[in-house]
């Protein structure tokens, strides 16, 4: 891929995603408040209805931002290579975005069955399996150098998507949590990207980390919008997705360490057992159950035993903090 802009043009794209971001999201809230979409903050006394599938606002400006990204390349820097690239990008984020927008209206009003959704994001990977996107040379442990031929774009790929994807989604339900996570992990592989050589991923990654930072100011505690499905799926999809352009699995793997565990601790209640805890009349917050479940509930009883005065905010700093510490691994490792 091409070059950075200038850093003129790299701040004016970058605040210019924020601002359309910004200034999108309150239309949003309206209109989705006018239409009955909808939920109850759970961690709040209070009965107060908050607008969800905020993720549309961000997939928006996302897009909004490959736009003018593919503009600049043609227009300005006169190169129209990896083109291609870039379209797959956004299709398969697209993808990720419409099956996001179809389990937040459908999956808790008519019932998305469980074993569908990780059926439909496989869906998010053809694109990028059909450019046969990263390397198929992976170096083993005890082995070395290992040619994965096919297996590689008909197993790895979709199997790093629908880690990303479904993984990204299942540590979600408090306020700022999803958003942040996706600004750490996201602000990460664009680093790893640009260091590996492929700096036009890095410009692709803090489009969205630009989207995301614009709709964390609004949905962190109290929350005045949700994220979604339509948030998770797209920005899951897209660490994924980064990772395998820029041949960054092994880092995906130590960023994803939070979603690995929050899955395992999921499966002990074989995925039926919530990630929200009780909330008391001080709006502190205590475990819902006598087991872990979650890493939400690892944090809930953490600071609950530390005599912290739990709260909703605290606990998603606290997962920042835990996310924080992957980061720092992958700079160690």
């Amino acid at each position: 891929m091409i070059n950075l802009p200038t850093s003129s043009q790299f701040v004016l794209l970058f605040f210019g995603i924020f601002l359309i971001t910004w200034l999108i999201i309150p239309f949003w809230i309206k209109r989705a408040k006018k239409a009955g979409l909808v939920g109850k903050d759970i961690h709040k006394r209070e009965e107060k209805v908050i607008a969800e599938m905020g993720g549309i606002t961000v997939l928006l400006g996302f897009i909004i931002g490959i736009m003018v990204y593919i503009a600049m390349r043609i227009f300005i820097f006169k190169a129209n290579t990896n083109i291609t690239t870039i379209l797959a990008i956004l299709t398969a984020i697209l993808l990720a975005g419409i099956i996001g927008i179809i389990d937040d209206v459908l999956g808790w009003k008519i019932g998305l069955k469980q074993w569908q959704k990780p059926l439909l994001t496989l869906l998010v990977a053809m694109p990028v399996m059909a450019l046969n996107a990263g390397t198929r040379v992976m170096s083993l442990p005890f082995i070395g150098p290992f040619d994965l031929g096919l297996i590689y774009p008909l197993i790895v790929i979709p199997a790093i998507i629908l880690v990303g994807t479904n993984g990204f989604n299942m540590l979600a339900g408090y306020n700022g949590l999803e958003a942040g996570q996706g600004i750490i992990i996201l602000s990460t592989l664009a680093y790893f990207s640009y260091v590996n050589g492929s700096p036009g991923l890095t410009i692709v990654a803090l489009l969205m980390v630009s989207a995301l930072i614009a709709f964390w100011f609004y949905n962190r505690y109290p929350a005045k919008i949700f994220p979604g499905d339509t948030l998770t799926y797209t920005v899951g999809a897209l660490a994924a997705i980064i990772a395998i352009f820029a041949n960054l699995e092994k880092l995906f793997l130590i960023l994803f360490i939070p979603y690995i565990i929050e899955f395992f601790l999921k499966l002990r209640g074989k995925f039926k057992k919530e990630s929200f805890a009780k909330i008391k009349d001080d709006n502190t917050l205590v475990p819902k159950y006598e087991k872990i479940y979650g890493l939400e509930h690892v944090m809930v009883n953490l600071l609950n035993k530390l005599k912290f005065k739990t709260t909703e905010r605290k606990v998603v700093y606290s997962i920042y903090f835990v996310q924080i510490i992957c980061v720092s691994l992958s700079f160690v490792l």
